[in-house]
């Protein structure tokens, strides 16, 4: 079964997460220059900001700020201080205290869907858990998106796009837990009390390490290493690594800013290196911060399992190196592709693929490069699939399986690139500009062949 993705979290954000509010409209400029203004600092930025770095960069300090009490955690777990229940409450206690402070008053907004969603769980039937707690979570996240999206907010004001980013989270945990109770994995023990029952199921869609990113996990993986009391082996040395890989990433990725930023001349729509530069860039800062949402998780005793997280070496160096488009689309956020197959690919009847890339649309924000960009991204991987078979059956020699390689990555790059940019893309006149620019011509190149081989195919079978 092909397993897809989305593009954040491009959740983006969330971690994972792509720009989730819409602010004030500002006078259009080119769209390389906007986005090569967006990584510059907040004083810096007059005009259209970047929504990745707005989502992504203002998070850090509350997610550094989180540090501590993690370590804490994993301390008095450990050592055995804290019970059971002491734990969820610490937990939720501190996902609540640190919603407040990143977040202000917008921290109603996700604290209303969280308990809604605890009520809904606790007072249906297992049967009808996953519909109840699906409607409730996209409904309330769709009028969260719909709501800040036709207010003019402080640009510079970061709680809005917070807020929505954690609100997605939200609602990947809850209807995973929701999906788990209606499959039978994680049975509901009704012999128990109300608060009993209800505190771990509050403490996993809140508790503090995860709340402001990181993979997914697990109800019953967070009810496990909950209530383990052993240490984990080497978890300081693991924590310090990430977070060195972290600042790696970040150096790298001012560097790049900073070349960006005194370029002169090719700045415009066109220009293939400056956007596929702003991409990487892009890249960079969620790579940076996937990999400080983990030490975060592994600092409380929640680190990801081999392979269950969303960015290892090995999956840095697939995404920067593969010529596949569908091998990127599956590498991408792993945790979100993960929930993403599971929630749609594997329950649609009809046309999986594009149902996956819609509703990542519509967990998005459905702003019109959204959009654009998912059902984009879903019609190069339909393509990547019918194209790269046809290819490497005719690369036989090892220089044109060299040069079949080295063309398919530097198109893999530039068709990423693409689907990006349309993806942050403010307005939709400034996606007009990226349509009608030489940007469109490599994804409309591959929408062609895609027909072409599928007239091919039908042909054949008449």
């Amino acid at each position: 079964m092909r397993s897809l993705n989305s593009l954040t979290a491009i959740n983006f954000y969330h971690h994972k997460y792509l720009c989730p509010a819409t602010y004030k409209e500002e006078p259009e400029q080119p769209l390389a220059q906007s986005f090569l203004q967006a990584s510059e600092t907040a004083e810096e930025t007059r005009c259209s900001m970047c929504w990745a770095d707005l989502l992504l960069l203002p998070a850090a300090p509350y997610r550094l700020a989180a540090f501590p009490f993690a370590a804490l955690f994993h301390h008095l777990c450990a050592s055995g201080h804290l019970s059971l229940t002491a734990r969820y409450i610490f937990l939720l206690a501190g996902g609540c205290l640190l919603a407040g402070t990143a977040m202000g008053s917008y921290a109603v907004l996700l604290l209303i869907p969280a308990a809604g969603s605890v009520l809904v769980l606790l007072s249906v039937s297992p049967a009808r858990a996953h519909t109840w707690v699906f409607a409730l979570q996209m409904s309330w996240q769709t009028l969260c998106h719909l709501g800040l999206s036709r207010q003019e907010l402080d640009p510079q004001d970061a709680r809005p796009a917070i807020t929505l980013s954690t609100i997605m989270l939200l609602t990947q945990k809850a209807t995973s837990l929701g999906l788990d109770i209606h499959e039978g994995v994680v049975p509901l023990q009704l012999g128990q009390g109300l608060l009993q029952r209800a505190l771990p199921l509050c403490s996993y869609l809140l508790f503090f390490p995860a709340l402001l990113g990181g993979p997914l996990c697990s109800f019953s993986k967070f009810r496990a290493q909950v209530k383990s009391s052993e240490a984990l082996p080497c978890w300081l040395r693991a924590v310090g690594q990430r977070c060195l890989c972290a600042l790696a990433l970040q150096g790298l990725r001012a560097g790049l800013a900073a070349g960006l930023a005194s370029r002169q001349g090719c700045a415009g729509p066109g220009c293939l290196p400056c956007l596929w530069a702003q991409a990487l860039l892009l890249r960079l800062a969620y790579y940076m911060h996937w990999v400080l949402d983990e030490a975060l998780l592994e600092a409380a005793g929640f680190g990801p399992e081999a392979g269950q997280g969303d960015l290892s070496l090995h999956d840095l160096w697939m995404l920067e190196t593969t010529h596949r488009l569908a091998v990127f689309a599956r590498t991408w956020n792993k945790s979100t592709s993960r929930w993403l197959r599971r929630l749609v690919f594997q329950r649609c009847p009809a046309q999986p693929l594009l149902a996956t890339f819609a509703f990542s649309a519509w967990w998005h924000g459905l702003r019109p490069g959204q959009v654009f960009g998912f059902l984009c991204w879903a019609v190069m991987v339909e393509a990547d699939y019918r194209i790269h078979p046809f290819l490497s059956a005719r690369a036989t020699s090892q220089s044109v399986k060299l040069l079949y390689r080295g063309t398919t990555w530097v198109f893999t790059q530039l068709i990423v690139a693409y689907i990006l940019v349309a993806v942050e893309t403010e307005s939709f006149s400034m996606l007009c500009l990226l349509w009608t620019s030489c940007n469109s011509i490599l994804p409309l190149s591959y929408g062609l062949t895609l027909l072409l081989l599928l007239l091919v195919k039908k042909l054949k079978q008449n």
